[in-house]
């Protein structure tokens, strides 16, 4: 049988580098492995990739199959012949598919890594007072924690596993016309520990964490806002193989004041205020988040008018220093007047209020 060109199989030209044959195989491995191609021959076609692989990779065969072609592993030829039995291609294999994410576990060095425990996120809804001034809050949890009666571990009584004899692998070999194949897969039997345990543990039932409901205290800052977090390290569920617990992160959602509005750190108060107090002005009593106030209103003011209480804001929750509150002006016309009202507003009508800029602008445009 005539067999194809290994340089043609694998796509790359005679002189490419051994890391474009690396490469180039990886590409066909992925494509073409029997475990998770459906194309048709596609079990023929990774067997021809694997035989040019394992020639083309080896430096030595490499030059040889330069020089004398197939007929340099050809039984009988008096170059010895080349057995594929020996060949490990699962160091390859576990790379390919590791990073391919197919789910292939070719070795127990990920089982016994030891891992942080899942982390998890908790909604905290918090008055606007308890934002801004801090307060204590009680959650009640489910979390996984590591089973005290076998320390994490899932049973008792450690042994060496005795299908892969503390390996975490097994080698298994498959028979092909080009050869036989050595690949390691993750032991089925201790799931790529390498260790088994004579007694599961009853407590968890040898997962090695029970799921408990308790309650945690926890202080929040003052200036908390929404959409805020605070991580409370190690409070998550419990690692593997020794690993870290993972975190809890507190996400704050924040209820809306019914006259206060904050944005960051400042605080703003719309003032509803009579059109006698803007004109004549006057001195309100107004409500800050730290108490009431007095705050001058100066006469002429107009709607919209802004004034500024340095220091009545709220604190800073990552840093020193406070917000500061604004005193929006909001001058209320009236609707209905009574007939002493009205003939009031009659005779400011007569007022003449042309000689002001604004008006003298306006009146300009119209010439």
């Amino acid at each position: 049988m005539n067999k194809r060109d290994y340089y043609e199989i694998l796509g790359v030209s005679k002189n490419a580098s051994e890391s474009e044959i690396k490469s180039a195989f990886r590409k066909l491995a992925k494509l073409y492995h029997p475990d998770v191609s459906k194309e048709e021959n596609a079990a023929e076609k990774f067997k021809e990739a694997q035989e040019a692989y394992a020639i083309l990779s080896d430096p030595d065969k490499r030059r040889q199959y330069d020089q004398f072609g197939h007929a340099a592993f050809s039984q009988g030829t008096g170059s010895g012949g080349f057995d594929f039995s020996g060949f490990d291609f699962s160091d390859i294999f576990s790379e390919i598919f590791g990073e391919a994410g197919f789910g292939f576990n070719f070795g127990s060095r990920s089982a016994n890594r030891a891992t942080k425990g899942r982390d998890s996120i908790i909604r905290i809804y918090l008055d606007f007072n308890e934002a801004v001034f801090g307060t204590k809050k009680t959650i009640n949890i489910d979390v996984d924690e590591k089973c005290d009666d076998c320390s994490g571990k899932g049973g008792h009584g450690e042994e060496s596993c005795s299908v892969c004899h503390g390996n975490g692998t097994v080698t298994t070999e498959q028979r092909t016309l080009f050869g036989t194949f050595m690949s390691k897969t993750t032991c089925s039997a201790c799931s790529g520990r390498g260790k088994t345990y004579k007694d599961r543990c009853k407590s968890c039932k040898g997962i090695g964490k029970i799921n408990k409901n308790k309650d945690l205290e926890i202080k929040i800052p003052a200036g908390i806002n929404t959409g805020n977090q605070m991580r409370l390290a190690g409070k998550g569920e419990a690692g593997n193989n020794g690993g870290p617990n993972g975190d809890i992160y507190l996400e704050f959602y924040v209820k809306e004041h019914p006259i206060f509005k904050r944005e960051d750190n400042d605080i703003y108060l719309v003032l509803p205020i009579t059109i006698t107090d803007a004109v004549l002005g006057t001195k309100k009593e107004i409500p800050t988040i730290y108490g009431n106030v007095k705050l001058s209103i100066p006469a002429g003011s107009s709607s919209g008018d802004k004034h500024r209480l340095k220091g009545k804001g709220v604190a800073k929750v990552h840093s020193s220093g406070t917000g500061d509150m604004y005193v929006i002006l909001n001058i209320i016309i009236p609707t209905k007047l009574s007939k002493e009202q009205k003939k009031l507003f009659e005779s400011l009508s007569n007022t003449n209020l042309e000689e002001g800029n604004e008006f003298k602008k306006i009146k300009d445009y119209l010439k």
